[in-house]
């Protein structure tokens, strides 16, 4: 669904803005001239592009009060000063006020070289249909002009005595055919019917509507507003500090303008570009369209919708022969290689963003999908992956085990000949499977459920978005149509999670990578199996018999090849002899030429004279890691016991080589996923420089 709803450039165009009270001043009631300068700089831009716009605002009463308590204090004896003090009257507030805000906008549209106009309404005035007829004509004389008119209630003579009536989100009837309105949203509301707008922008102090008061952490924005999902189902915050209605009359004029035909967006005054924003469809605010219903499906069904998609793609996948299912491998691989530069733009754009959001450098690291140093572009690495993967044995339809059944009888009829029962490796169902930002594993994920016969849901981190989205299209446009696209499904939002979870019907696994939060939140929510992950922390023992100039090859590769990997050493284990032997200090000084930071434990913390971490247990993920001191081989392992799940775990009495070979693409597993034992002989990775992995059976029958 594109958010832009209004035609872009056309001559006879309306668009409309109401300005919220809490936009145009600041905490004090005082105007907030940056706020109003960004407004009309936004205005000037629109109407230089040829839209029509009429701006609604308010401030008047809050501006007006606060030059009349300022007259009333100087007006004031000393006697006068010793009694209670009532406010100002509201209409005198509304009457200079007016007068000093209107001065205001001239002043800034008069810099900008736009003419504004200001007309002032009442609800009384709306009763009489000539006078919106003549108003109307008015509005459309200024605008054929390219004039702004600038609207707003006239409080100063309003004859409404009744308040805006408190909301509990029961829909009444705000734009009746009397024209009868209560504040500025729905004054605003109300000529945009009238003047038959294309959208109307309500601006306000949040982003958009929520789910509760904002300041609460739970509450949610909510994109777009379906009526039969959000009607009753909103807390209403407080009321806006200055203005009558706050969210809730800004809601209730949305929805009625809406259901007349007119689109609606709810979003921040405080963004200097939120009104260009949303004409270029930016992603922003809330949205009211009476067609809503028809474009956003509640979460559940959505969910329930998505999962049972994967699961009847998955078993026309599973119909498939080895070589079928091989070919879309190998024609995924081609499309990925194919579509290298638009998955850089991509990817380099969530790059961008994550770096301006002062991301971690390792967390960026991981987003990257072009690391540095001689390492391959990881689009055409996880190419060769896909090809390895596809020449890899059938995980499908292996029989791992032939046994014999005999059937033994003492009845009267014939003995029942032996039956013979395979036990044989099939396809799990659908997955769904949380990952963190790190958009090469969605491609590693996509590409192990196709070759084993799965369907498969994908939820990836968010500073991933982008990178995601053009690598799930890449992928599914490579599945043929007989299998289809829904194999794979993709989903954007983390509020989408718990409905999935509670799908135990249809979702077979739950496979979670990511902190040890998220796998146990998701297994305390779910009825599905969850498949929890390893820790990527990684440890590396260096024994007293280790050939040193391998050992500090080796360390350091496995260390420094690439830090953010989940397969890099985070923790350094030697030999107490080593301390001795001035072992320790070689490894210690090879990995800070390097750049490493060093932690110690408890003895190496002392011995090294660096500081302890914040855990032994911890996942660096960049150029740092965790030195210590052990006895020998088994405490070496009795350490790696005692700091709990380990990825990958080196223990060497001699050196053999480093853990950066521990991937799924050297250990013929295609990806990274899976267990084995590696034995070696000093390999580095180093950039994996014209390096090509194969792969010979070994195995005596």
């Amino acid at each position: 669904m594109e958010r832009l709803v209004v035609r872009e450039k056309i001559e006879e165009e309306v668009s409309q803005e109401a300005v919220g009270t809490a936009v145009v001043t600041r905490g004090d009631g005082r105007l907030a001239l940056g706020r109003l300068g960004a407004l009309c700089e936004q205005i000037k831009e629109l109407n230089y592009q040829h839209y029509e716009v009429i701006v609604v605002t308010s401030g008047a009463v809050g501006l007006g009060r606060q030059r009349l308590k300022y007259r009333q204090l100087v007006n004031s004896s000393f006697a006068d000063l010793q009694k209670p003090q009532d406010g100002p009257d509201g209409k005198a507030c509304a009457a200079v006020g007016q007068n000093c805000i209107m001065a205001l906008y001239d002043t800034l549209f008069s810099q900008l070289d736009v003419t504004s106009a200001q007309l002032l309404v009442t609800d009384s005035d709306f009763r009489d249909k000539e006078f919106r007829k003549q108003l109307k004509h008015t509005i459309e004389s200024l605008m054929s002009l390219r004039v702004v008119p600038i609207i707003n209630e006239n409080d100063a003579v309003s004859t409404r005595r009744a308040p805006y009536e408190a909301c509990h989100f029961v829909l009444v009837l705000l734009l009746d055919s009397s024209g009868i309105f209560w504040d500025n949203d729905s004054l605003a509301a109300l000529l945009a019917l009238e003047l038959n707008a294309d959208l109307l922008v309500l601006l306000s102090d949040v982003e958009g509507l929520y789910s509760g008061p904002p300041s609460d952490p739970e509450s949610k924005l909510i994109r777009t507003y379906i009526e039969r999902v959000h009607l009753g189902g909103i807390t209403f915050g407080d009321k806006s500090r200055l203005g009558r209605g706050g969210m809730t009359a800004k809601v209730k004029a949305a929805v009625m303008a809406a259901k007349a035909g007119v689109p609606v967006i709810i979003t921040s005054g405080f963004d200097p570009e939120s009104i260009l924003k949303v004409l270029q469809g930016d992603d922003v605010g809330t949205l009211f369209h009476r067609d809503a219903h028809l474009w956003v499906k509640t979460k559940e069904t959505g969910a329930r919708d998505m999962a049972v998609a994967a699961r009847e793609c998955s078993r026309r996948l599973q119909a498939l022969s080895s070589e079928d299912r091989k070919k879309i491998l190998l024609d995924i691989a081609n499309a990925l290689e194919a579509n290298e530069k638009v998955i850089k733009v991509e990817n380099e754009a969530d790059v961008a963003a994550a770096e301006q959001a002062g991301m971690e450098k390792s967390l960026i690291a991981r987003l990257a999908l072009k690391p540095g140093k001689a390492r391959q572009c990881r689009i055409t690495s996880l190419s060769k992956s896909l090809r390895v993967l596809a020449s890899m044995e059938d995980p499908v339809g292996h029989v791992l085990k032939t046994t014999e059944v005999l059937l033994n009888t003492v009845l009267w009829f014939q003995l029942a000949d032996g039956l013979v029962l395979e036990k044989t490796s099939s396809p799990l169902g659908v997955l769904l499977i949380v990952f963190e930002a790190r958009p090469d594993a969605l491609v590693q994920i996509a590409s192990l459920a196709i070759r084993s016969g799965n369907g498969l849901l994908l939820k990836g981190g968010k500073e991933a978005r982008r990178s995601n989205a053009i690598l799930h299209k890449v992928i599914t446009d490579a599945i043929p149509d007989h299998v289809g696209r829904r194999l794979i499904g993709l989903v954007t939002s983390r509020d989408e999670i718990p409905d999935l979870l509670k799908l135990d019907d249809v979702i077979d696994l739950v496979i979670p990578r990511g902190s040890n939060k998220l796998v146990s939140t998701i297994k305390a929510s779910t009825k599905i199996p969850v498949l929890g992950h390893a820790d990527g922390v990684c440890h590396v023992y260096v024994d007293k018999s280790a050939n040193m100039q391998t050992a500090k090859r080796i360390v350091v590769d496995a260390k420094v090849d690439y830090p953010a990997a989940c397969n890099a050493m985070e923790t350094l284990l030697v030999h107490k002899d080593l301390v001795s032997s001035g072992g320790l200090n070689e490894l210690a000084l090879e990995l800070r030429n390097e750049g490493v930071v060093l932690h110690g434990g408890p003895r190496a913390s002392e011995e090294l004279s660096i500081p302890e971490p914040a855990s032994l247990h911890h996942e660096y993920s960049s150029l740092a890691c965790t030195v210590e001191i052990v006895d020998d081989v088994h405490a070496a392992i009795d350490y790696m016991d005692t700091e709990g799940k380990i990825l990958i775990d080196f223990v060497y009495t001699m050196l053999l080589f480093s853990t950066m070979p521990a991937q799924g693409s050297v250990m013929e597993l295609g990806l990274d996923l899976g267990q084995r034992l590696l034995r070696g002989s000093g390999q580095i990775v180093d950039g994996d420089k014209g390096v090509t992995y194969t792969h010979k059976d070994l195995t005596t029958v």
